[in-house]
């Protein structure tokens, strides 16, 4: 008897495989017993939103126009209804220029006046990730314009940027914008260009402490791999639902679930290489210092002593004493 009816079922085997490979989970049967390869094993009910493959799905798909004008109105505009309506966008952004970096977005939308709102999710500190919201911002706005076209044509652009890392650690604020002021008055030059952070690591409310829509989406974008079902203080807004609804793992395709799984594995090896570097890091730091400190104790201390102190060997002390090493 087979355990997979379907080949959902056996996507979904391979998704979690690696899962049951670090648990090292041993369940070998006879062939004809009904064995489940899935106990002992918590499968998530909904995708995570913090990849960027679900965030397309869940925001940025053509049925998600509900979804991300709530979104929106909450992150953006204080959970009002201030959008009437959006047009969802092609997040890639050609440059009209030949030599300029293409770019590609999460989502990117169009709301009914005209302005353009960018939308990218980040979950890993890389160096430079700064500069690229700025010159995606930048130029968003600059390749609206075709040649010849007035300067007067430009709508503004609000750049929104989620991060799984704090990008400001001196503010404790959640949600952040930036625009263009003067650096005494803080007069406004320009709204053009706007940019806004939501910092998922400084949001730190419970179900229970949710007290409006702004809320609500920053939980479900936090929490929503780690539920098992949508939350009785989320039940009530349509557009949670709804994207409840797209982000059920049981609703993907066997393709859809084998990209999940890529995008997720090639997260967690970078989170891992990030950390090994930053530990890597911390150790040279900290082997340089003691050697500086070695070197001031060359003519104090004997090498054993030295060595005792440090932590560096013998033979590295007795590099340090060589006029070549040491000059």
């Amino acid at each position: 008897m087979s355990f997979f009816k379907c080949s959902k079922d056996w996507a979904l085997f391979e998704f979690y495989k690696h899962e049951m490979n670090k648990r090292c989970y041993c369940g070998y049967k006879d062939p004809g017993s009904t064995f489940n390869p899935f106990a002992g094993v918590a499968i998530p009910m909904f995708i995570n939103p913090k990849t960027d493959f679900a965030f397309k799905k869940i925001f940025g798909s053509q049925q998600s126009k509900d979804i991300l004008i709530s979104f929106l109105d909450a992150i953006l505009y204080q959970s009002t209804s201030a959008i009437a309506d959006l047009k969802i966008l092609d997040p890639y952004q050609a440059p009209r220029i030949q030599g300029i970096k293409d770019s590609f977005l999460d989502v990117k939308a169009t709301l009914r006046g005209g302005q353009t709102v960018i939308i990218e999710m980040q979950v890993l500190n890389v160096l430079g990730f700064d500069k690229r919201v700025l010159y995606n911002a930048a130029k968003a706005f600059s390749i609206q314009l075709d040649v010849g076209e007035d300067y007067t044509m430009l709508n503004p652009i609000i750049a929104l940027t989620i991060t799984d890392f704090e990008m400001f650690p001196h503010s404790p604020k959640v949600i952040s914008s930036y625009a263009l002021r003067e650096k005494e008055e803080l007069t406004s030059y320009s709204d053009d260009i706007e940019l806004v952070f939501v910092e998922l690591p400084k949001f730190q409310k419970g179900l229970d402490s949710l007290s409006n829509l702004s809320d609500k989406w920053i939980y479900f974008l936090k929490n929503a791999s780690t539920l098992r079902s949508v939350p009785p203080t989320m039940q009530s807004e349509s557009a949670l639902n709804h994207a409840f609804a797209i982000a059920e793992q049981s609703r993907l395709t066997k393709d859809e679930l084998e990209i999940l799984e890529k995008r997720e594995m090639f997260l967690h090896d970078n989170r891992n290489a990030i950390r090994y570097a930053e530990q890597k890091g911390r150790q040279e730091g900290r082997k340089e210092t003691m050697i500086e400190i070695a070197r001031q104790l060359l003519d104090v201390l004997d090498a054993e002593t030295i060595s005792v102190k440090t932590g560096l060997t013998l033979a590295e002390i007795q590099a340090l004493r060589s006029p070549t090493l040491s000059a």
